[in-house]
């Protein structure tokens, strides 16, 4: 049974937190990728029975036939998990385990849940890109354009899965169509989130850091893998992994890690409170 005393202990003595967060915090937030429940049925239930569509996740990746409908279909799902949100009681837990220690997030999540409950957009990096911001679909240059105005009127807009063809955004580069800023065919890395990132972890070289990973499954070596590797090379890190039915530490390790198996908003309530 984990100690959550001990747990509290390391990230109070800690200099510096790296979070590392995956589908686990989604679904804790309510936005479940994978699944076909009554939210999908609820938010895209005709575009199911159009188009045969399962999960989200499916129509994010989407082949749409036409730029209308994959707008359509965006615009939607931005509209519903980005226009209003407000911190949930997870992130307001995290936020609060936080505190004023500096902090750095890695997360494979592309809904901007972090920066809209009040982290530092300079202190983000979306490894694989964000749904509030868009990229010439060709990459024919790497500017990262904003969309979520342009989202919003588009949601407002759209009738049957589809919006108005005056509204599509065009490359002002080349022309050609655009696409939401997440990785695919074209994706284009940030390169200024990638190099931020790289500062922190030079920064707090040597130092206390504890790596805290939130809903991150076992499978996943986009930012698990990397970041057990980083607990290894650091001398004076902790690692506290947080998952729901699996956990996975490195052998190499586990004389310095925790693993918590429980639900997200369960377990940084309790760490949350034994921090105050």
């Amino acid at each position: 049974m984990t100690d959550f005393n001990l747990v509290a202990k390391k990230i109070k003595e800690a200099d510096a937190i790296l979070i590392g967060a995956s589908n686990g915090l989604s679904i804790t937030e309510g936005l479940h990728l994978f699944a076909d429940n009554a939210a999908f049925e609820e938010v895209f239930g005709d575009l199911k029975r159009k188009y045969g569509m399962r999960c989200i996740l499916q129509g994010m990746g989407a082949r749409w036939p036409q730029e209308e409908e994959k707008w359509g279909f965006w615009s939607r799902l931005i509209h519903h998990y980005c226009s209003g949100y407000t911190a949930t009681p997870v992130m307001q837990d995290l936020k609060a385990i936080v505190g004023d220690k500096d902090y750095f997030v890695v997360t494979s999540n592309g809904e901007c849940h972090f920066e809209m409950s009040g982290f530092d957009a300079e202190k983000i990096y979306e490894v694989e890109g964000n749904w509030l911001t868009m990229q010439c679909a060709k990459a024919c240059h790497d500017t990262i354009y904003p969309d979520f105005e342009l989202v919003e009127q588009m949601a407002e807009a759209e009738q049957d899965g589809k919006v108005p063809t005056s509204m599509l955004p065009r490359c002002p580069k080349c022309g050609g169509d655009m696409q939401v800023h997440m990785v695919g065919p074209g994706f284009i890395p940030d390169t200024n989130a990638q190099n931020r990132f790289q500062s922190f972890l030079d920064q707090y070289h040597g130092k206390k850091l504890v790596v805290l990973e939130l809903g991150i499954g076992p499978r996943n070596q986009l930012i698990k893998g990397p970041l057990m590797r980083l607990v290894a090379q650091e001398p004076n890190a902790a690692y506290v992994t947080i998952n729901l039915g699996e956990l996975y530490i490195a052998d190499n390790i586990k004389e310095k890690s925790f693993g918590i198996d429980g639900y997200l908003s369960d377990v940084l309530a309790q760490i949350k409170k034994k921090c105050e």
